[in-house]
């Protein structure tokens, strides 16, 4: 029976690899550290061994990476420019989605029974714990190396993220206005998770709730919320939004 039961540790530890190595397009050194990235707090609450100490990390080095990309490629563009492409490039549900392109879902362990989490920005999350473990096991230059050529050319389309209009609030406000509906951001839930605030906003059309939101700051969730509503709305075009419904 141990024989088996080693045999079997062994074979979906290999499977756990070769998975591991198509994401990365390389063999990792310290294999534990990566395990640590795909571990999300649903099944191990300990803070050493779920993926929150190294998504903050990584979510610092890779906004730093981000950033040195955009100064490189647009060498006489101004600071609000920048700021405003990166916000672009790394907000939460991009990461999300290009989490699941990569094929994170797959590999990362998380309590699948629990509903709220197959919608949820968690795999986003993963992306960044999995950028802190690669900086950890590699150093700078190899994770600015593994960013560049896994994260932003295969994801990020820079021409069209110039075009692209990230104040969702403005543009939901601007559709309720036009529509004669009265848009509110509510916060619904405020809990504290390793030492951070965590706040759930919701936007409420006509007291019923379209959307909500989930992030460490209300000004983020707010636009998770307002991004969520509008694409569950339609809402496909700008529309003008009046100068007292500016993002506050």
């Amino acid at each position: 029976m141990d024989f088996f039961k080693q045999f079997f540790r062994e074979e979906k530890g290999a499977s756990f690899k070769k998975q591991l190595k198509n994401v990365l397009g390389f063999s990792p050194n310290n294999i534990s550290l990566y395990k640590t990235a795909l571990t999300h707090r649903s099944v191990r609450e300990n803070a050493d061994e779920n993926n929150e100490r190294l998504e903050y990390l990584g979510d610092a080095v890779l906004s730093a990476l981000i950033a040195d990309y955009l100064f490189m490629r647009y060498p006489y563009r101004e600071e609000g420019f920048l700021t405003e492409m990166r916000s672009k490039m790394v907000n939460r549900q991009q990461l999300n989605e290009i989490a699941l392109r990569m094929g994170l879902k797959k590999i990362t362990l998380y309590n699948k029974s629990d509903g709220s989490l197959k919608i949820s920005q968690i795999f986003g999350n993963t992306l960044e714990a999995l950028v802190g473990a690669i900086y950890l096991d590699r150093g700078y230059k190899k994770t600015a190396k593994w960013v560049t050529e896994r994260i932003i050319f295969p994801h990020m389309f820079i021409d069209d993220l110039e075009l692209l209009e990230i104040n969702h609030k403005n543009k939901l406000y601007g559709w309720a206005n036009k529509n004669g509906k009265v848009l509110e951001f509510e916060t619904i839930e405020e809990k504290v998770e390793n030492g951070r605030r965590l706040f759930t906003i919701a936007a409420v059309v006509d007291g019923s709730i379209i959307a909500e939101g989930k992030a460490f700051n209300k000004k983020d969730a707010s636009q998770i919320a307002a991004q969520m509503a509008v694409a569950m709305l339609g809402i496909l075009n700008s529309v003008e939004t009046p100068d007292n419904e500016s993002e506050k």
